[in-house]
């Protein structure tokens, strides 16, 4: 048996202790760290958002970025290749979104023809069944994501004046950001602009 194993310490008592008992809640204490670390590094990369560089502007190019939907399937906004799109940015918590996003949902059906695709950013929110009631609760099938830690907001300029509403061309090129209540009739007016087939 090795020497380090059979030598032991004194208690104070007069009590021996195997140096093995000793390092024994050490090891303990490292492996459940090592294995908490483990599971948050895990969980976060399964949910992480990524977003480019730059910040959406009025005439500039919209930023890409990468996040997940409430049933956990992968979205990007270059998914949407060459279509207009909407991104409204909501939460639950916000009452003018209540009549704002079945307004859109039927801008969406109405304008689907012509390619449009409206998704609906979710605002530093993290419970995914609490959305999916609301957005059930007021009859809307946007396809929704996540932004939990805002990073996407961040990227186009919103802050807490929910809803915002930025409108990308075909080409992905800003054309208007509604920040804020804004008549839905201003929002499809914005949408007629960029909905028309692109020329053959």
């Amino acid at each position: 048996m090795n020497s380090a194993i059979r030598s032991n310490f004194t208690t104070p008592g007069g009590r021996q202790v195997p140096r093995w008992a000793l390092a024994l809640p050490v090891l303990v204490v490292l492996v459940a760290t090592s294995v908490g670390v483990a599971m948050v590094v895990a969980g976060r990369s399964s949910n992480t958002v990524w977003v480019a560089a730059g910040h959406a502007r009025v005439g500039g190019k919209s930023p890409e970025f990468t996040t997940w939907n409430l049933s956990g399937k992968r979205v990007s906004l270059s998914d949407f290749g060459a279509r207009p799109v909407l991104l409204s940015f909501w939460a639950t918590w916000c009452t003018v979104c209540q009549e704002e996003l079945p307004a859109l949902q039927r801008l969406q059906d109405q304008y689907r023809s012509d390619g449009l695709a409206v998704l609906a950013v979710n605002y530093r929110e993290s419970s995914n069944d609490r959305m999916r009631q609301y957005l059930s609760g007021l009859h809307v099938n946007l396809e929704a994501v996540i932004d939990p830690e805002g990073l996407i907001a961040t990227a186009y300029g919103v802050d807490v004046g929910l809803p915002v509403n930025v409108l990308s061309d075909r080409s992905g090129t800003v054309v208007q950001i509604m920040i804020g209540a804004v008549p839905v009739a201003s929002i499809q007016d914005a949408i007629k602009q960029v909905v028309p087939p692109a020329a053959a």
